[in-house]
């Protein structure tokens, strides 16, 4: 505890109010802290890294606030009671800052690994991790960093959706883009371009916040008013499609009479939209299943080769392409 202290420029007091969450403190202090603790690798007193025997998972991903996570939290919970694992969930809200915390609540929690959705930058999480000898497994964002990781096929599903609405004779598209920095974004992103290039589409599109409804109805109003105006949109995934749908309905815009629209993720209310949407599904049953045996393979055979999965998306056909 002495030594996060002096790294991060505060008492030892300090440095046990934010470990033991005693006493609030100031944001800036607690991240201070928290950085030290990630950098030396220290959970807390009596921790001994990595417990195969405790039978529980962490898992760290924005379950409670992306619906796409919590389906396939249900399928890990389903797969991880058969092998008599019990699941402990921290949301890091895709903010490496907040990915440090939960990192550190799941470790000393004394769990046997963790199952972790990576925000932009998990680098300070997963060094954690390491330090203490806590396998991890990489769910739905993919990362080249040797580690066990499952997740969906982005490039080639986010092509089928172009190629569906080039069907219909689309040739000018816009995209509604996620959070940026993730890899899921970036590799959904290549996949509409590679989509555009394949069917001879204006290479040169819009790209609308899909965090932010009122900034994307603007965004899509200018670009409707435009000269080239798009007239299909592909939304990257489910939170941006809400936001989507949200700006689509303050400029009283008819789907798919004036914008035809496919989405990345198929969710409970893709199917209650009006009109209903059309959507590329991901497997998130296989993909919650898969993400506990990889970790459990670990957990049995730690100096097994790592692994990388992935899941086919399929194309779920509804009306707001154009399709009756």
């Amino acid at each position: 505890m002495g030594a996060v202290a002096v790294a991060a420029g505060v008492s030892k007091s300090t440095v046990s109010h934010v470990v033991n969450k005693t006493r609030p403190v100031a944001p800036e202090t607690e991240q201070a802290v928290l950085t030290a603790m990630a950098r030396l690798g220290y959970v807390g007193p009596g921790h001994t890294g990595s417990d195969p025997d405790a039978m529980t998972i962490g898992i760290a991903m924005s379950a409670m606030t992306n619906p796409y996570f919590g389906t396939v939290v249900q399928a890990m919970d389903r797969r991880a009671i058969l092998d008599g694992y019990s699941l402990v969930l921290a949301d890091p809200h895709d903010d490496p800052a907040n990915e440090v915390r939960a990192m550190t609540d799941l470790l000393r929690r004394g769990v046997s690994g963790v199952i972790l959705a990576p925000s932009a930058d998990p680098s300070a999480a997963l060094a954690y991790a390491r330090h203490n000898a806590v396998p991890v497994v990489l769910i739905d964002r993919l990362l080249p960093l040797g580690l066990d990781q499952v997740g969906s096929e982005n490039v080639e599903a986010t092509a089928a959706l172009v190629a569906h609405l080039a069907g219909h004779g689309h040739r000018r598209f816009c995209f509604v883009s996620p959070r940026p920095g993730l890899t899921t974004t970036q590799e959904r992103w290549d996949g509409f371009r590679l989509g555009l290039q394949r069917h001879g589409c204006a290479p040169e599109v819009p790209v609308l916040d899909g965090l932010d409804s009122e900034r994307l109805a603007v965004q899509l109003r200018t670009a409707l008013d435009g000269p080239d105006a798009p007239t299909a949109v592909v939304s990257g995934n489910n939170q941006a499609t809400i936001e989507l749908m949200k700006a689509c309905r303050r400029l009283g815009l008819s789907i798919p009479g004036d914008l035809a629209v496919a989405v990345f993720d198929d969710f409970e209310w893709a199917d209650i939209f009006h009109p209903r949407l059309t959507a590329m599904a991901q497997g998130t049953s296989a993909i919650g299943a898969q993400s506990i045996e990889l970790l459990t393979r670990r957990l049995s055979d730690p100096g097994t080769p790592a692994r990388t999965v992935r899941i086919e998306a399929s194309l779920v056909i509804r009306e707001s392409c154009g399709c009756d």
